[in-house]
């Protein structure tokens, strides 16, 4: 099945591309029709990614994927982070992480359910 944000014709998605098949080999922590937010399969970081295959998102979506990630680092990580969108190995597709500010205690933790 079709996830119905691909089916909108207004949207531009990439069936080649990793970010778009949207394959959830780690955890998701949150979704909606513009983004998901999970843990990034490469740096075990959390990642927001952009349902829409492009490297520019306007700056109100960048405003809301940047809120989406926020809420996800606020409700289960404790840690000083920051946003990380300069696109390494998937220059076509907009995402961001949230990389840890230190090493040691500083850095990102998992909060306990």
């Amino acid at each position: 099945m079709v996830a119905s944000w691909k089916a909108d014709e207004t949207r531009i998605w990439d069936p080649t591309c990793e970010l778009c098949e949207e394959a959830r080999f780690t955890e998701w922590f949150y979704e909606d029709d513009l983004c998901w937010v999970a843990e990034c399969d490469a740096c075990t970081v959390p990642m927001v990614v952009w349902r829409n295959h492009g490297a520019e998102p306007a700056d109100e979506i960048r405003g809301h994927l940047r809120s989406r990630l926020t809420e996800v680092m606020e409700r289960c990580f404790d840690g000083r982070w920051k946003f990380d969108d300069r696109l390494r190995t998937i220059p076509g597709h907009y995402h961001a992480h949230a990389r840890a500010l230190a090493w040691g205690p500083e850095a990102l933790r998992r909060r306990a359910n």
